[in-house]
């Protein structure tokens, strides 16, 4: 770590003795909006600023004059002018009609236009965030080529690229303003509960697919960057309000309900050296319900959808139906004189449960705050304080169905930086509040009203109910229906004193010590450092960074195996990246490497290669070969949970051994939802890798059309994934993660067209595809991707008299898949969305808007145990003042 440190510290001193040169200059323009915010490069070179609100730029470079400044926004084409001094240099900008080729920086950590990535790429500028239909820049994510999201809740939705997704995705990084946005107890997102306010993102990047060459561990497939706006360059006071209403069919609620979103945001600047900005959001609905009440057989992750419902099954186990996962076989329990009138060699019966709407809390809050303080110690040179907290109630799908109830999160950093170098240090910092496990809070719901055990028990009243009635003429059916009557007689009702007596105090009783509460406050401690030298090597443009992580974890038993104290993992990893242009710039190479190691697992390296080849002005094709891994999750490597009667869920570090295999009992694989005469054997615990092959093609043709086509092909080894185990001495199976013995292969494709109509006007259109093949027997690979997928959407930033009117419609199509998770395994239909909204410009600096996602109401479902999806209908007025 003190090598890393000393090496990031030694580039960046070495950077501030080399020469520079800054140049000054203005940008002028009859629209003020236009001169702010825009991005000013040197052709040829990674070398780039943006605009302040007033114009100003300040470039540092090395080269020699004359040069070519490359200017750049969204309400412009692509202008280039050449400049013979460094001081005075005025540009007079104006609005023009053509598509959007947005500025990048995702694909080298450096400025770039997207048509000149070697790599894919995709972006939400602020104009699409500003016109989508969606209600936050997070969701409009879904419309973006490649992506794929997954639906837990209102406020808890996960994107991901090229498949394996899931309710929070631990193979995709992440990152805010630069800094890792996942809750360290989970490694992944929490949907959009965290991170800047609808108002204060100014665009988002995303690289699908393997992407951790650059930014790390966990980058398996895609990375997302969020940038918020900088208080110079975006001055003023923005407010919005949204108001609308859900559940209009009542079909999972009683009722029409209502949703309440808010936002502001305020950014001053001083005397150009001083500025700062304060935002905050509110968000609070009643949220989509999960109620698939289909029968499940739970064997691990293995378990699967079977016939039956708790009328026709006494051992019915519903999905979304908690409490029932408890069962037994009565059999033994029947007297012995009787035994002989019931010749099954085995009679299970489970616990009458309760349904989500039962017991989880309907409503979704989300409440976040953000400041940050910006000072510029020269021309060069920014330095800035930030601060981003939110707490929110939501419910997640991952071993169980959780219920996040006032989750906290909070990110701090400070940061130093210039156009060709950072060092930046934050923590994030978590709690669960007090988020309790549906499953394990109903069971212990239960056992609190009435113990299944014991001759006063539950199971006691219904073996002697269900041994009169089959002995006094009722068939077996008729015979479990009255067991379970008499057993559940004087059963709580869900809102009834009683019910929510017992309920409340299990929500404050820890899992650990029979309650429901899960405690995680588990943190997260980062440094980093970057330097781009440009052109001071000779012979390439190179780029050189390191970092130093740690995780803290702490769940007091309740999720990891925690008992004793505070778990410390620590990481360490350093990467560079060298770029040369041949051929007089027709062809760009760019080679990247990177080293990680974490204190459990092996150090793991990541190399990238890419190429670009110019074959015509503005028509480029790409080439590449990335690579990717991520260690396993905190979870993956010391989660020891019980989700049923007989079932855990464990980590995979060698710890579990003695757990699995207790004083050397062998225990036994489980594959397609069978118990085989495999005996288990604990295998090394390795990172997962993937190594991906990938070729593009994109041009920009009469500033109207943007075109953009890729294929790839992808190898996963030491593929993460979870195998069922059969402990016969304990009767007692364990879902363990392990690596997969064989390669995982996936593939796919992708186009996508943007075309400017006419002025104002705007239709997008792409397809992909992604599939996977080569999966063990038995492995559960959980990839969650439709084979195919379909966008289409039209968009008028302008149009009427005097251009005050304005529109956005997304249409969504997917196709049916299986979808595998911890929590339930099963099929997911197939179904498409509408997205719709319509603004008027009531003043310059007001805009009403009426929208909905969803608008035909037609439910669908994302994830299986996950909620169904309806319509989602508001009005909008945002107003922003200068």
């Amino acid at each position: 770590m003190k090598t890393l440190l000393t090496l990031v510290a030694c580039v960046l001193t070495v950077g501030s003795f080399a020469q520079t040169n800054t140049l000054k200059g203005k940008v002028s323009s009859d629209d003020p909006e236009l001169i702010k915010s825009v991005t000013v490069m040197i052709k040829g070179t990674n070398e780039g600023t943006i605009t302040d609100e007033k114009g100003n730029f300040w470039l540092s470079t090395k080269k020699a004059l004359p040069l070519t400044l490359v200017f750049s926004h969204v309400s412009i084409v692509t202008y280039e002018q050449t400049v013979n001094s460094p001081n005075d240099i005025v540009i007079n900008l104006r609005a023009t009609v053509g598509i959007e080729d947005p500025i990048v920086l995702a694909p080298g950590r450096v400025a770039t236009r997207s048509i000149q990535s070697a790599i894919t790429v995709e972006k939400l500028g602020t104009r699409m965030i500003e016109s989508t239909p969606s209600i936050n820049p997070h969701d409009a994510l879904k419309n973006l080529k490649g992506v794929d999201v997954i639906t837990s809740s209102l406020t808890f939705t996960t994107p991901s690229t090229r498949g394996f997704n899931g309710s929070g995705s631990a193979r995709v990084n992440q990152l805010m303003d630069g800094m890792d946005n996942q809750a360290p107890g989970l490694n992944f997102s929490v949907g959009n509960l965290v991170g800047a306010t609808s108002l204060d993102v100014e665009g988002i990047e995303l690289l699908p697919g393997a992407s951790s060459a650059l930014y790390g561990p966990g980058g398996m497939n895609g990375t997302i960057l969020v940038s918020s706006k900088n208080p110079f360059t975006s001055q003023g006071l923005s407010i919005v309000g949204k108001q609308g209403f859900m559940n209009a069919d009542k079909s999972q609620r009683p009722n029409v309900t209502s949703f309440t979103n808010w936002a502001f945001r305020y950014a001053k600047a001083f005397n150009d050296k001083f500025a700062f900005k304060v935002g905050a959001e509110y968000l609070k609905a009643t949220d989509w319900l999960a109620s698939d009440i289909s029968n499940y057989a739970r064997l691990g992750d293995a378990g699967y959808v079977r016939p039956g419902t708790r009328s026709t099954d006494p051992n019915y186990d519903g999905v979304n139906v908690y409490g029932d996962e408890t069962t037994i076989d009565i059999k033994p329990y029947i007297p012995d004189p009787y035994k002989q009138f019931f010749p099954q060699a085995k009679i299970s019966v489970s616990r009458t449960g309760y349904e989500e709407k039962d017991i989880a809390d309907p409503i979704a809050k989300n409440l976040k705050l953000s400041g940050a303080l910006h000072y510029k110690l020269n021309n060069r040179i920014e330095a800035s304080l930030a601060a981003f907290w939110a707490k929110g109630s939501s419910v997640y799908t991952g071993s169980d169905r959780y219920a996040l109830k006032n989750v906290n999160i909070g990110q701090y950093k400070l940061e130093l930086k210039s156009s060709n170098w950072f060092v930046r240090a934050y923590t994030t910092q978590e709690d669960a509040g007090d988020s309790y496990a549906a499953t394990t809070i109903t069971r212990y719901f239960n056992e609190a009203w009435k113990p299944s055990a014991g001759s006063a028990g539950w199971y006691s009243a219904y073996v002697n109910e269900y041994v009169t009635a089959s002995l006094t003429g009722s068939n077996d059916a008729a015979a479990h229906t009255k067991a379970r009557a008499v057993a559940d007689q004087g059963r709580p009702q869900p809102g009834s004193v009683q019910f929510n007596q017992i309920m409340d105090k299990l929500k404050r009783i820890p899992i650990s010590k029979g309650g429901g509460l899960f405690f995680d406050k588990t943190n997260l401690y980062m440094a980093e450092g970057q330097y781009n030298f440009g052109n001071t090597i000779p012979f390439a443009d190179v780029i050189i960074g390191g970092n130093l992580k740690r995780f803290v974890l702490n769940s007091q038993g309740t999720i990891f195996i925690d008992t004793t104290g505070k778990i410390p993992i620590n990481e360490v990893g350093g990467y560079v990246q060298a770029t040369k242009k041949l051929l007089n710039n027709k062809l760009t190479l760019s080679t990247s490497g990177r080293l990680d190691k974490n204190e459990n697992f092996k150090g793991k390296f990541t190399p990238r290669v890419t190429a670009l080849v110019n074959v015509a002005k503005d028509n480029n094709i790409r080439l590449s070969y990335q690579t990717a891994y991520r260690f396993p999750t905190t979870q993956q490597q010391y989660i020891q949970l019980q989700v049923g009667s007989n079932i855990w869920l464990l980590g995979g570090l060698p710890w579990i051994v003695p757990v699995v295999q207790p004083k050397g009992a062998p225990a036994y694989v489980i594959e397609n939802g069978v118990v085989t005469n495999k005996v288990y054997k604990y295998k090394e615990f390795k990172p997962e890798t993937c190594s991906s092959f990938e070729i593009g093609y994109k041009a920009l043709i009469n500033q109207k059309l943007l075109f953009d086509v890729y294929g790839y092909s992808s190898k996963y080894k030491d593929f993460l994934g979870r195998i069922g185990v059969y402990q016969p001495v304990n009767n007692t199976i364990y879902a363990i993660v392990v690596n997969s013995e064989k390669t995982v292969n996936t593939h796919g494709f992708g186009f996508g067209l943007d075309y400017l109509v006419s002025k104002n006007f705007t239709a997008t259109t792409n397809f992909y595809s992604d599939k996977i093949t080569n999966v063990p027997t038995g492995f559960i690979a959980n990839f969650n991707t439709p084979e195919f997928r379909f966008n289409l959407g039209l968009s008028s930033s302008g149009f009427g008299k005097d251009k005050k009117w304005g529109f956005a419609v997304q249409y969504k199509w997917q196709d049916a898949f299986k979808f595998e998770n911890d929590f339930a395994n099963g099929n997911i239909k197939a179904f498409s969305t509408l997205d719709a909204q319509v603004g008027y410009k009531i003043v310059k600096n007001a805009e009403l808007r009426i929208g909905g996602t969803n608008i035909t109401n037609h439910y669908y479902k994302s994830g299986f145990g996950n909620p169904e999806v309806g319509g989602l209908y508001y009005t909008s007025l945002r107003v922003n003042i200068k």
